[in-house]
């Protein structure tokens, strides 16, 4: 089956909770849970002025296609309470496919690997804690060094 990573982000209510809720979730919708990394406090991405985050990844194996599993992921988001808001705003919970084997895919409604997962330190740090050696698929470096090379220009 195709392993999956999926990154978890929550800055409104209780946020672990919202973040385990949603790995439940995620097992009760089909999905393997087989690596999960530490959660993480971060600053917000995007728009400053909002609560911080508790971020983590998850590493799933599933024979759900990407698309599919979007759908999955976006009822998750629905369901854990998550209301449509503003691009980067506060929010209950959100999921995002990271990477997913060594597909790409660029598509109106998908991109695998996510956007903005080599620059971006709320993804790569936990995304190392369990999958150091794995290697983006577009930028051919493995995420320990995608981490250490935003980590080395701070």
């Amino acid at each position: 089956m195709p392993i999956v990573y999926i990154g978890l982000g929550s800055n409104l209510g209780n946020r672990e909770e919202n973040c385990e809720k949603a790995i439940q979730l995620l097992i009760e919708n089909g999905t393997s849970v087989s690596k999960r990394s530490s959660m993480f406090e971060t600053e917000p991405w995007g728009i400053a002025d909002q609560p911080k985050f508790i971020n983590m990844v998850v590493e799933i194996e599933t024979g759900l296609e990407p698309e599919k599993l979007l759908g999955i992921l976006k009822n998750i988001e629905r369901d854990a309470g998550r209301n449509p808001s503003k691009r980067w705003g506060p929010r209950v919970i959100d999921l995002d496919i990271l990477l997913y084997e060594d597909l790409i895919v660029n598509s109106p409604e998908l991109e695998i690997p996510h956007p903005g997962t080599s620059e971006r330190e709320f993804i790569l740090k936990p995304l190392s804690e369990i999958a150091p050696d794995k290697i983006h698929p577009l930028l051919k470096k493995s995420i320990k060094a995608l981490l250490s090379e935003i980590s080395g220009a701070k």
